[in-house]
């Protein structure tokens, strides 16, 4: 398998995709969130989030919002962090990690 992958939806995770989400994200997830969840996919970017209690929202810690030294944290580790940003054109939760 290689290192990166592109986030796809989880079996476990049935629903909507983020687009159609999106209005019900914004209100779960306002700037400033503490938020908690699984790293479901990497690149060399970043990584992107399963949110717990918020699983259709497309989240992403990029390396510039993690601590210092920090590579990508791998496949199906738990992480937390912030809510910093909101993206609308690609239905994004931009992440800084703790």
């Amino acid at each position: 398998m290689d290192e990166y992958n592109w986030p796809t939806r989880h079996p476990d995770v049935p629903g909507q995709s983020p687009e159609e989400v999106w209005t019900a994200t914004l209100a779960a997830l306002p700037l400033g969130t503490s938020v908690a969840g699984e790293v479901f996919a990497r690149q060399p970017f970043g990584v992107f989030i399963r949110v717990d209690g918020v699983p259709n929202a497309m989240a992403l810690a990029e390396i510039t919002a993690m601590p210092e030294g920090m590579g990508p944290p791998a496949l199906g580790v738990r992480i937390r962090g912030e809510v910093i940003d909101h993206v609308e054109h690609n239905h994004q939760v931009r992440v800084r990690l703790h």
